[in-house]
């Protein structure tokens, strides 16, 4: 799978991140755990979880695209036509982010 060198290098200084607002981008010990219980593959095919809003809504990117929007949607709603774009690529979410945490 190709991921957004953008998460790479992120997990390469922070397995993961917590931020003021709520925000989490996974770790890569937590990824795998969080596409199973939501059933990523099977509602979703060809995205990935990367985070969430710790409120209900979750981030995604497109497997096998290194620039891959950013799209948001309810974590009981993983229809990708009702997904929203939040930011044209991974890098450029992270720093809109706070990252205090």
């Amino acid at each position: 799978m190709s991921l957004p060198a953008a998460l790479e290098e992120l997990w390469s200084v922070r397995n993961g991140l917590l931020t003021e607002s709520g925000v989490a981008v996974y770790s890569t010990t937590d990824i795998g755990e969080r596409n199973a219980t939501y059933e990523v593959a099977l509602y979703a095919p060809g995205f990935l979880l990367v985070g969430d809003d710790s409120g209900g809504r979750g981030f995604l990117l497109r497997v096998g695209d290194p620039d891959s929007a950013v799209f948001s949607s309810g974590l009981g709603d993983l229809e990708p036509a009702d997904f929203d774009a939040v930011s044209t690529d991974f890098a450029s979410w992270i720093a809109t982010l706070d990252l205090a945490r």
